[in-house]
């Protein structure tokens, strides 16, 4: 059982509304991380080469932009180490299907053009066969289309993509995504996980881009399968396409702008309440948006390495069974070892979700989709662009080297090239944040091995950085390892001068906003994490406290300098002119850190300031553009943007156990009239 303890110092007033489970205690760091049945240490590290994401072949480049036919599709993968008699693993993820591609966890990556569009048609192929279906002349009742159920378990009591249309805590009915109503006659079927058919929407992280190719959460859509049930909606409620858009069953027709400076983005699904669940299946890719006035020349002389010496690395913790199947907790006791009354129990009323899990941390790491693999590097300079796509795991990178020192020197961040590149000896980088860097490996002979290790922890993080604390040395404190092989040809490779940064104009307004933890409003728990029935919070007994925590909120501050929750479906109260830049005052009234996302933005960090104490500036390395930031326990975090289109978009935490269970809100650009809520 793993059991985490929220209890941190914080200032007085954070400290009133963070839930305290005063029965928890820190995880022990010299033992492996619970998981699936597989035995992390009985994986073979160091067994094979990084595989390097391929670049995804558009199907036509006429008219002006890129045009992609791109679907998420289930297959098989050797992500356990091969050669060592560990099975394959049943995945998810991305590939083109015009022209025909392949599919590969983490997908092949897509690279686009500063300021020329690209248009995608994204499917969602989660069929028994997709490319049999294509084909097949009677696909209505072909069995190759019918639809494939989730790899993982899917928790019905959230506000989630709904299609089996479970009545509302509202009281609509027919509703395609919501938090149901557990005293609905719906709740016999909410402790069970859902098995219907897959809903998927694509968000492309970090783009300016319109909202109706935003990958807005409840613009999901399910596969064209035959056996969709009777009465199930095929759409989420804010389902959309780019105006003048064929409808096509099973897909939807997004452009992006590329109208942003040179950087790296990333797609991935991001279908309301089922984000956690559907990217832990592996949907996930690069987005390498180049050229512009931002960008510098790779791959030639006094230029950044470029070709075979700029290498993304996608790094993951992921569990697995002994039959090499993906391991996700199916019941709330693998976070704290709460056991029930959950939602749906006919027995006692709970707001506790059977088998959502508050955080996640897999036992296991995988990178570019192969657990601990090897990369050999020539004694000279690449460039790494690295992207944290966890669950809920903040990174702290180092490479073990204590005969001499091997920097990571920061050039990049999500909104491209920082103002001056910074020099670290560990890289911090949080859930969803991505780090452009260059390391420098000429003071190595062949011959040499060393590894990338991660010195972050295996639980929720707190700070301070870099003295956090260390994760299990034998598994998920390891990343990969180097291998230095002989020079082929000179290094002509160089760090020029980084581009100009232009920064955000002046405020016209500022906003505070807040990140909140709440308690249980029904469920009193014992020192074992033991339901006790017959009291009721906030009166529990003096042997019991509330359970916490059932959900993270985002929201407003009150009058009195404290946080007020927001649900999802609150009606909007960030609500952005067009065109004005603000000020977001960033209140984090929780024990733990929170990356914060926002959707349309890149913006920057301001400072930081302890409630009610001295302020500091940006870290070295956020001083470029950002679209995802680290907010402290106890602290005010501020950033500034500019909000230049209009329409629905999100803030959300990218701990993505935490933005499917209510920390994600809407926010609005322009009238509210525009944004269907």
């Amino acid at each position: 059982m793993r059991k985490i303890s929220f209890s941190k110092d914080l200032p007085a007033r954070a400290a009133l509304i963070v839930a305290v489970v005063f029965m928890a205690t820190s995880a022990s760091f010299a033992a492996t991380l619970p998981g699936g049945t597989l035995d992390p240490l009985t994986i073979p590290k160091y067994v094979d080469a990084l595989p390097i994401p391929g670049v995804m072949q558009p199907l036509s480049t006429t008219g002006g932009l890129d045009y992609y036919e791109i679907a998420v599709r289930q297959f098989q993968q050797q992500v356990l180490s091969t050669g060592t008699g560990l099975p394959m693993t049943t995945i998810w993820s991305y590939g083109t299907v015009n022209p025909a591609g392949t599919f590969h966890y983490p997908s092949s990556s897509i690279e686009a053009k500063v300021n020329r569009p690209v248009k995608v048609k994204w499917m969602n192929q989660l069929v028994v066969n997709p490319a049999a279906c294509a084909a097949s002349k009677k696909p209505k009742t072909d069995p190759a289309c019918n639809f494939i159920k989730h790899l993982l378990p899917v928790d019905r009591t959230l506000h989630w993509a709904n299609p089996e249309k479970l009545i509302c805590m509202d009281n609509l009915t027919g509703h395609p995504d919501c938090r149901p109503d557990p005293s609905s006659n719906d709740s016999a079927v909410l402790q069970a996980p859902y098995d219907g058919p897959v809903p998927a929407v694509v968000h492309l992280h970090g783009a300016h881009v319109n909202p109706d190719s935003d990958g807005y959460p409840e613009a999901w859509w399910l596969p064209a399968s035959n056996n969709i049930p009777a009465g199930y909606a095929t759409r989420g409620s804010n389902y959309g396409q780019i105006p003048g858009a064929p409808d096509v069953a099973g897909a939807a027709l997004y452009q992006y702008r590329n109208d942003q400076r040179a950087t790296t983005l990333w797609f991935h699904d991001h279908a309301v309440g089922m984000t956690r669940t559907n990217v832990q299946a592996g949907p996930a890719g690069f987005y390498l948006l180049r050229g512009g006035p931002d960008d510098l020349p790779s791959g030639v002389q006094g230029g950044l390495p470029g070709s075979a010496f700029e290498i993304p690395i996608v790094i993951q913790d992921r569990s697995f069974n002994a039959d090499g199947s993906l391991f996700f907790p199916a019941s709330r006791t693998f976070f704290d070892g709460f056991a029930g009354p959950y939602i749906g129990d006919p027995r006692f009323a709970s707001d506790a979700s059977p088998i959502h899990n508050p955080e996640f941390f897999g036992n296991t790491m995988v990178v570019n989709g192969k657990t601990w693999p090897y990369l050999n590097v020539e004694p000279r300079k690449y460039r790494f662009r690295i992207l944290n796509a966890t669950d809920s795991r903040f990174l702290i990178l180092k490479f073990d080297t204590p005969d001499r020192k091997t920097n990571f020197i920061q050039i990049g961040s999500e909104g491209g090239f920082l103002p001056a590149p910074v020099v670290l000896n560990q890289l911090l980088i949080a859930p969803a944040e991505r780090a452009d860097v260059v390391v420098d490996f000429s003071s190595f002979q062949p011959g040499d091995r060393f590894l990338m290790l991660n010195v972050g922890p295996d639980e929720p993080f707190g700070g301070p950085f870099p003295n956090a604390l260390q994760a299990d040395g034998n598994t998920t404190g390891q990343v990969m390892q180097l291998r230095v092989v002989a020079l082929k040809k000179a290094d002509k490779s160089a760090i020029p001068t980084l581009p100009a940064i232009t920064p955000v104009g002046d405020p016209t307004n500022t906003r505070q906003v807040s990140l909140n933890e709440s308690e249980s409003s029904l469920i009193c728990v014992d020192r074992n994490m033991v339901f006790v029935p017959g009291v009721f919070p906030p009166a529990c007994d003096n042997k019991s406290v509330p359970l916490a925590p059932v959900i993270a909120n985002l929201g407003t501050v009150g009058p009195d300098g404290l946080g007020i929750s927001k649900m999802f479906s609150d009606p909007i109260t960030e609500n952005p002119d067009l065109g004005a830049t603000e000020v977001w005052e960033i209140n984090n009234f929780t024990a733990d850190a929170h990356p914060i996302h926002l959707h349309q933005v890149m913006f920057q960090v301001v400072n930081r300031q302890v409630m009610g104490g001295a302020v500091r500036g940006p870290e070295a390395w956020e001083f470029g553009f950002k679209d995802t930031v680290v907010s402290y326990p106890g602290e005010i975090t501020r950033i500034k943007a500019t909000y230049d289109i209009p329409g629905i978009y999100l803030w959300h935490c990218h701990i993505l156990s935490h933005e499917d269970n209510e920390m994600m809100r809407p926010y609005c650009v322009g009238p509210l009239s525009g944004c269907p809520q």
